[in-house]
């Protein structure tokens, strides 16, 4: 079979269903696993869908932007194990932006109290007050899915601040395209946040890598990556460009 042909019979699996076995592409194409396995890497050089842990999986949708609900159900263990290791990077006495991700939202239980807090996540003020954490939220739209303040009056109210540390959540991180997220305000918010801290960070789990969102935030390397899991190439190839935690329960 001819290599076109096995890369739309690889494509037409996914249009099928999220995630795809290696060997049931080895079934589908008759053709062996190292065959197959340049066939992914060609595919996702090319933007096309992503490798993932004995296969393939499809990209999300430049625009696709789960609501902070869904969010805060999904890879809600992994999220945690992450979140549990940021918080531990925070020191009494820090002034520190927390986005509205549903990642960081997890690293509240674990943060230490004499410590100020600048967020634009609506979510996350009342977990914030309850630990008598003393916080500032950015004033703005209140955009319904995230529950994140965005716009003009929360981009303004945030160059009043200056950050020891911030902690990002985003929807993409690419070896060549950087951090991005579906919304382009909010991009800019989270841009903004990484440029006024001293050290910035990016909490992820593996399901954001190689995904790419319509609105750049920014380069790889202008944040640390925080993550749960990676396979030994996907991590020398984003060492390269950046500093990269595995966090391991």
């Amino acid at each position: 079979m001819l290599e076109p042909e096995r890369h739309q019979i690889i494509l037409e699996a996914l249009k099928n269903k999220n995630t795809v076995k290696l060997q049931e592409l080895v079934e589908l194409t008759n053709s062996s696993e190292s065959t197959i396995r340049r066939d992914l890497t060609q595919l996702e050089e090319g933007k096309f869908l992503k490798r993932v842990h004995g296969g393939a999986a499809r990209l999300q949708g430049k625009l696709q932007e789960p609501s902070m609900t869904e969010k805060s159900f999904k890879n809600l263990q992994a999220k945690q194990v992450i979140a549990q290791y940021a918080a531990s990077l925070v020191e009494e006495g820090d002034c520190i932006y927390l986005d509205a991700g549903s990642t960081v939202f997890e690293m509240i239980p674990f943060l230490p109290t004499n410590i100020v807090v600048v967020t634009n996540g609506l979510m996350h003020s009342n977990e914030l007050l309850e630990k008598n954490i003393k916080t500032f939220l950015l004033g703005g739209y209140i955009k319904p899915t995230t529950k994140a303040m965005i716009g003009r009056g929360a981009f303004e109210s945030l160059e009043q601040y200056r950050f020891d540390k911030c902690f990002m959540g985003v929807n993409g991180i690419h070896s060549q395209l950087g951090y991005t997220t579906p919304d382009q305000e909010e991009a800019m918010i989270k841009q903004q946040a990484i440029s006024l801290s001293r050290e910035a960070y990016v909490l992820a789990d593996e399901s954001k890598f190689s995904e790419i969102a319509f609105a750049k935030i920014a380069d790889l390397h202008e944040a640390m990556i925080l993550t749960n899991e990676l396979d030994l190439d996907t991590k020398e190839q984003y060492s390269s460009k950046t500093k990269i935690k595995v966090v391991t329960s």
